[in-house]
C-alpha cells in the first residue's frame, strides 16, 4: 500500500521521467544488488543509510525510488515523506519489473 502523497508508477513511467529536469533517481537496494544490476541515472543510497544520507537528495526536486520488488522503496518513500519531501514516486515491482 503506497504512503499518502507517494505515487506508484510503472518502470515505463519512470523511464519517461528520465528526460525531465529536476528529477532524482534513487536505488535503495544494497551496494551488492546495485552493482549486480542497475540503471542509469539511479544513485545508490541503501535503505539502511537513507535516514543519515537524505541530505544528498534535493527536497525541491521529484524523487523516483526503486528497489528489487517495490517493498524497500515504499518504506524509503514513507521515510522521506516524514522528512518533508513532497514529490515522491515508487516504481511498482522494482527492478524485477524493469522492462
Amino acid at each position: 500500500m503506497p504512503a499518502k502523497g507517494v505515487q506508484s508508477i510503472t518502470s515505463q513511467e519512470a523511464k519517461k521521467l528520465m528526460d525531465e529536469k529536476n528529477v532524482q533517481f534513487i536505488d535503495v537496494r544494497t551496494p551488492g544488488e546495485f552493482r549486480a544490476n542497475h540503471r542509469k541515472p539511479f544513485k545508490n543510497i541503501p535503505l539502511s543509510d537513507l535516514r543519515k544520507r537524505s541530505d544528498e537528495i534535493n527536497r525541491e526536486h521529484s524523487v523516483v525510488l526503486v528497489c528489487q520488488s517495490g517493498m524497500r522503496s515504499s518504506k524509503a518513500a514513507k521515510l522521506l515523506k516524514k522528512q518533508g519531501y513532497k514529490k515522491l514516486y515508487n516504481v511498482k515491482g522494482g527492478m524485477g519489473a524493469w522492462v
